[in-house]
């Protein structure tokens, strides 16, 4: 299967451990990649809120970029904000051809041209679970997961907004956590797992994003996660690099690592750590990944009382 491949900036810096495991496992997973042809940022939120010509503008350069591959329609981003920064362009260019004509006005002076609807715009998670197929995945594991107890955080912008063709559930979407359970993970349910987690307000007001933190961190280990995993770099980054901050403003104790789903997909295929990135996190998931049984644990088995042995109801009085 080939795809355009789009890496966006965090990849190339802070989320490289992204970066790294999602090459890794392509191999296995019969998926090639191109990279889109200097690409540039897709101006992640700022750009969008000062002005929105020439946000719509940068990420259609990129749209435009990418739809000259010849080999392939369909255009990843492994990035949550990189995916949904492309993909809105897309839907709203479609939806307003004075956008589009605005759009392409200053793509011009590149040479470039965009025609809305010419890509298929995907998250990575989705080419794993959907295209590739979770049975696929499943018969690759070598070395399935069993015993990991894992929060899946998909963070608010993976799922949303509610644009047609969605490869999941808005409120409450349950791709990673089937592809977990698929590596022989144990997945638990995690309430918050399609929750903000403050983006870029580490910058802005790190009261607002330290309490948004918190409680995801403490809504997965309420719940017993040992570790989260999540599909975007900006989410890795607050919920692993502010554990701390966390810790001292609240006077907690978190120490919970957060890991990309490619990381655990491509240890479960038996690829080695260190060709999976991981080491480059703030919280080392090594001490919770040793933890890793090999053997799927022995579920208790309930035994049902027999009917002779049930309590009778107490018996009561009408007054």
């Amino acid at each position: 299967m080939k795809y355009g491949y789009y890496p966006g900036c965090s990849l190339e810096k802070n989320a490289s451990a992204y970066h790294e495991s999602a090459m890794a496992v392509c191999g296995p997973l019969d998926i090639e990649f191109q990279t889109v042809d200097d690409w540039n940022c897709c101006g992640a939120t700022e750009y969008f809120s000062i002005d929105l010509l020439p946000a719509y503008a940068l990420v259609g350069r990129n749209l435009a970029r990418a739809a000259r591959n010849k080999e392939s329609d369909q255009l990843v981003a492994p990035c949550s904000a990189c995916f949904l920064n492309l993909k809105k362009t897309d839907r709203y260019m479609a939806d307003s051809p004075e956008l589009t004509d605005k759009v392409n006005q200053c793509l011009a002076a590149g040479g470039l041209n965009y025609q809305p609807g010419s890509l298929r715009i995907k998250h990575l998670l989705e080419v794993v679970v959907n295209d590739v197929g979770l049975k696929t995945v499943a018969e690759k594991v070598s070395r399935p997961l069993y015993g990991l107890q894992v929060a899946p955080y998909y963070g608010c912008m993976t799922v949303r907004p509610d644009l047609s063709g969605n490869f999941d559930n808005p409120e409450y979407p349950q791709s990673l956590d089937r592809l977990l359970r698929t590596i022989g993970a144990d997945v638990v349910d995690f309430p918050l797992k399609a929750h903000c987690c403050g983006g870029h307000m580490t910058q802005i007001s790190e009261e607002t994003a330290v309490e948004l933190i918190r409680g995801l961190l403490h809504n997965a280990t309420s719940v017993g996660a040992e570790m989260l995993v999540t599909v975007c770099p900006m989410c890795q980054l607050n919920l692993d690099a502010y554990q701390e901050v966390v810790n001292k403003h609240f006077g907690t104790n978190y120490r919970i690592p957060v890991v990309y789903f490619t990381q655990l997909l491509g240890l479960a295929f038996g690829i080695p750590m260190e060709d999976l990135g991981f080491g480059k996190e703030f919280v080392r998931a090594e001490p919770v990944l040793r933890k890793i049984q090999t053997e799927a644990p022995k579920k208790p088995r309930m035994k049902r009382p027999s009917r002779q042995a049930l309590p009778m109801p107490a018996m009561t009085e009408e007054v």
